[in-house]
């Protein structure tokens, strides 16, 4: 069974820097060209990725900045009681990729990857790329639909099939940033691919 990657989106609230000896989160986290150059290693995790599950690179990146803004420990903010106590969190969510604890032991178990860490970039961004699969084994979605895949991403695909998602104008506002910041790294990768590729950052 494959698990909701539950709701964590916004800002700094809630959001840990993993100190030690992940990357920081990117300077211009809008353009995939100076995030690539920043953290050279996260195009080759991007491509294993892109090979193993046929994601597009665009589309790994955009869901990680929407899910974490690219920072590794990212969790949920605190629930408050009274408005004023610091609670207990909304979901198990965490890391870059934002999938909940249940989910991630699906993905251990599903791809037999037992020391997968999701403060680990490449682990993050093969965990989307395997969730997205499902999602097209599933659901039938495209691999290059990343307003549906991110629709599935958020729902579930329970929550996804049963179309919980198609009155919720918040929920599909989510997808379509998700889908345009694809779209803007497809783009902007266009340009600077050739340039990765020179500097020998690709597996």
């Amino acid at each position: 069974m494959i698990f909701p990657v539950i709701e964590i989106r916004f800002a700094a609230v809630g959001l840990l820097l993993l100190s030690g000896c992940a990357s920081a989160p990117p300077q211009d986290p809008n353009n995939i060209c100076t995030i690539l150059a920043q953290n050279q290693s996260w195009y080759s995790a991007s491509l294993k990725a892109a090979k193993r599950w046929g994601m597009p690179v665009h589309i790994g990146l955009a869901f990680i900045h929407r899910e974490s803004s690219f920072v590794a420990k990212a969790k949920p903010p605190r629930e408050k009681v009274l408005g004023i106590v610091p609670w207990r969190r909304s979901s198990s969510a965490y890391g870059y990729a934002q999938a909940t604890d249940e989910a991630w032991i699906d993905y251990k178990k599903d791809t037999g990857r037992r020391f997968v860490q999701r403060d680990d970039f490449a682990d993050a961004v093969d965990f989307i790329g395997w969730y997205n699969d499902r999602s097209n084994k599933r659901l039938r979605l495209r691999k290059n639909d990343a307003y549906r895949l991110y629709l599935a991403y958020y729902n579930g695909h329970t929550g996804y099939s049963q179309g919980r998602w198609r009155k919720s104008s918040t929920i599909k506002g989510y997808a379509k940033k998700a889908a345009a910041q694809a779209g803007l790294y497809q783009k902007q990768l266009r340009k600077c691919r050739g340039k990765l590729k020179k500097r020998g950052w690709f597996s």
